[in-house]
């Protein structure tokens, strides 16, 4: 298939539609009537993920070979939309189980894949990654996370913050700056059990609160060479070649978060009578939803589209994913506000789940690079 100008964007098999529609039932089925105790309680989930494991969800990062399914991005990007019409919490099991695991997949030795890839393909283990620091965010080379060599082991020493699955990974990829002068980063897999290794406090925050997002602590850590991702100074390197992929999970979030607001808006809307007759059939309203239709439409197809390019591998990837990411998300907060809007003082209680889903939408803004730097990404492409 050709990458040019008028070429097939992307294609869904029949397998991919057979099984979204499975995605689809057990998330209406299995997930959506637990996301609102899910945020209400601000408790992770155990038993979505053992959920998800079970029905193979958690192997679709994976390669068929260390016992994934093998389909590929833009099997994800559909699975992680449908799991986020329902609850945003759930959704980010899944696409932490790629995000903390990419950098194994991607530069990984091949005994790390072997190591830690089929166990969590079938959900047995869960990983985070720690990039960001409390001063080193969006500047990731300026991180103050060390890691020493000290003969056949690496010594790490500092505080990530902002890492999703704080708490409950069993390992933890970490970047840390091996050379500071010169900004060096390597990358580094630190088991949970390691000695030194702790989580600090867990944020509480606006949104997705089933999911924990806390501050992994390491003093004196202490990790084989075998537990070194690729080269310990081209870290940097391996950092953006992960991001410029997993931000299509914010924007797969992102997408299904405004169709899960739209769908909900649309019922009410129909439901709801007002002088006489349903509020869907006052213009003001119904040329609500259709632009909320209309704008989610738009940036499925764009997610989808970079999906495909991921698969493929396309030379543009970094520009169409920061493209993807920046337009569902912004997409999504809009959405997500006109539901709370149509739905009026009951959009704005926790009784109905539109209120949750803006809430959970402003993190799509912000988490796997901040638009900010989507359009930094965007325009240098462009130069």
């Amino acid at each position: 298939m050709t990458t040019a100008a008028g070429a097939s964007a992307y294609e869904i098999p029949q397998e991919f539609a057979d099984f979204r529609e499975t995605i689809r039932q057990i998330a209406q089925e299995k997930i959506a009537p637990r996301a609102h105790d899910i945020d209400a309680s601000a408790e992770y989930p155990w038993d979505i993920r053992e959920l998800l494991a079970e029905n193979d969800i958690l192997g679709l990062p994976f390669e068929a070979e260390y016992g994934g399914t093998g389909t590929g991005t833009l099997m994800l990007s559909i699975a992680t939309e449908e799991i986020a019409k329902v609850c945003a919490s759930s959704s980010l099991i899944l696409m932490v189980q790629d995000l903390g695991t990419l950098p194994i997949q991607l530069f990984g030795s091949d005994e790390q894949k072997e190591r830690f890839l089929p166990r969590c393909a079938t959900g047995e283990l869960s990983p985070a990654f720690a990039l960001s620091e409390p001063e080193a965010g969006s500047d990731p080379a300026s991180m103050r996370t060390t890691a020493v060599q000290d003969g056949d082991e690496w010594v790490l020493n500092g505080t990530k913050n902002w890492i999703t699955n704080a708490g409950i990974a069993d390992f933890y990829v970490v970047m840390a700056s091996t050379d500071r002068e010169n900004r060096r980063i390597g990358a580094f897999i630190v088991e949970k059990d390691r000695d030194g290794f702790s989580v600090g406090k867990l944020e509480k925050k606006m949104g997705i609160k089933g999911s924990p997002t806390g501050s992994p602590v390491f003093e004196d850590v202490r990790i084989p060479d075998a537990n070194v991702i690729g080269d310990p100074e081209k870290g940097l390197g391996l950092a953006l070649g992960v991001l410029q992929r997993t931000r299509l999970g914010a924007a797969a979030q992102a997408v299904g978060l405004a169709q899960g607001a739209t769908d909900y808006a649309n019922a009410y809307a129909k439901e709801r009578i007002t002088f006489g007759k349903p509020i869907h059939e006052h213009q003001g309203v119904a040329f609500k939803l259709a632009d909320m239709e209309a704008r989610t439409a738009a940036a499925r197809e764009l997610t989808y589209r970079a999906s495909a390019a991921a698969d493929r591998d396309e030379a543009d990837l970094a520009k169409l994913t920061s493209m993807a990411k920046l337009i569902a998300s912004d997409v999504a907060m809009w959405v997500t506000t006109q539901a709370v809007q149509v739905l009026g003082g009951y959009g704005y209680v926790s009784e109905y789940p539109v209120e949750r889903m803006m809430r959970d939408a402003k993190i799509t803004q912000i988490y796997e690079g901040t638009n900010e730097i989507q359009r930094i990404v965007i325009s240098r492409a462009m130069a």
